[in-house]
């Protein structure tokens, strides 16, 4: 992951092609462009102190019309019983995922924002999230809904959006009148305290477990095809698994890339967004003229760790959109850490 991404930075700055040049890439490779152009001068990792998510009675509130509150103070109140920033953890998951944030420091930047330039509040904005079905993957949902209210699920295994068309147009039905909807989305991926990509702590659990393990399936799955190793079968996909099947689909034209990744594990999440948002952006065109005053859409790559370490989120979309689907305001700058 690395690698391409000084050979990418190298391609460009030989070229002297500018950084606003990369509009055009995807959003992992606009990311990965930031994140390789750090390493020329010399990169400090500032330690913050902090606190992370772990779920609680106090995630569950919903706050209302909330312009006349102060937004700190909510966020406070979300992550009152976290556990504290482990530094060292902390580096270990920024040199894996270059520009992780941890929860508690998205939120902080993203209502902040969206309240203070969008006029986003808890009162006239709906929360819709496509995440893994994990029990992980309901972290982050918990700690937007401590801000915003009950979500709308969209997603499902790998936080892929499967509610699709239909779910989309359910969800638009319920924004408030004259409100905006923030959609959170992507795939998980785990780190175990020892650094182990794909992997996690769960709570109760000695295994140290995979995670996420539909993506890690549907990598299995078209590893056997880009090697040659897959056994012929007459049967065919069962509807009892079909989103199981529609994932490795939606990640095989990404075979090549991960089998030339100097870190399979590492690669796969990124691999797997680029699919996610080519699809929800096909979504959300569709049916953006459903949406009301405008929508929001947030997504990145979350990473999951043990139960008394912070969770993180790499963020590579941040758009504010109109009811035509057209991006106004490209909000990424706000809150990336590059």
């Amino acid at each position: 992951m690395k690698f391409h991404s000084i050979i990418l930075t190298a391609v460009l700055v030989a070229t002297c092609t500018p950084l606003t040049s990369v509009d055009g890439f995807s959003p992992v490779l606009r990311h990965r462009y930031r994140a390789a152009v750090q390493v020329v001068p010399t990169i400090t990792t500032a330690a913050t102190t902090t606190t992370t998510s772990t779920t609680s009675t106090s995630l569950n509130i919903v706050i209302g019309d909330d312009k006349d509150v102060d937004v700190l103070q909510k966020i406070e109140d979300v992550f009152a019983n976290s556990p504290g920033i482990n530094d060292d953890f902390d580096k270990v998951v920024k040199d894996i995922f270059p520009g992780a944030i941890n929860n508690r420091d998205l939120l902080t930047k993203v209502v902040s924002h969206l309240q203070l330039e969008r006029d986003h509040s808890g009162g006239n904005t709906l929360l819709a999230t496509s995440f893994c079905c994990d029990e992980l993957a309901r972290q982050l949902e918990d700690d937007f809904r401590g801000i915003y209210g009950n979500n709308f699920n969209l997603g499902g295994l790998a936080g892929f959006p499967f509610a699709g068309n239909t779910g989309f147009g359910a969800m638009s039905a319920h924004i408030p009148d004259d409100g905006y909807c923030l959609i959170v989305y992507g795939p998980h991926v785990g780190i175990a305290a020892d650094g182990t990509i794909g992997k996690v702590e769960r709570s109760g659990i000695e295994l140290v477990d995979n995670c996420c393990r539909s993506a890690i399936a549907a990598s299995d799955y078209v590893k056997t095809i880009t090697d040659g190793t897959l056994k012929i079968s007459t049967n065919l996909q069962e509807f009892n698994d079909f989103q199981q099947g529609a994932v490795q689909e939606l990640i095989l034209p990404h075979g090549k890339r991960l089998a030339e990744a100097d870190d399979r594990m590492a690669e796969l999440p990124y691999a797997i967004f680029d699919s996610q948002d080519m699809l929800l952006r096909e979504i959300v065109k569709r049916g953006a003229s459903g949406v009301k005053a405008g929508i929001t859409l947030l997504g990145g790559i979350q990473i999951n760790t043990g139960p008394d370490s912070l969770d993180y989120f790499v963020p590579f979309r941040f758009d504010f959109m109109n009811n035509k689907g057209e991006v106004v305001e490209d909000m990424l700058p706000s809150i990336s850490e590059r």
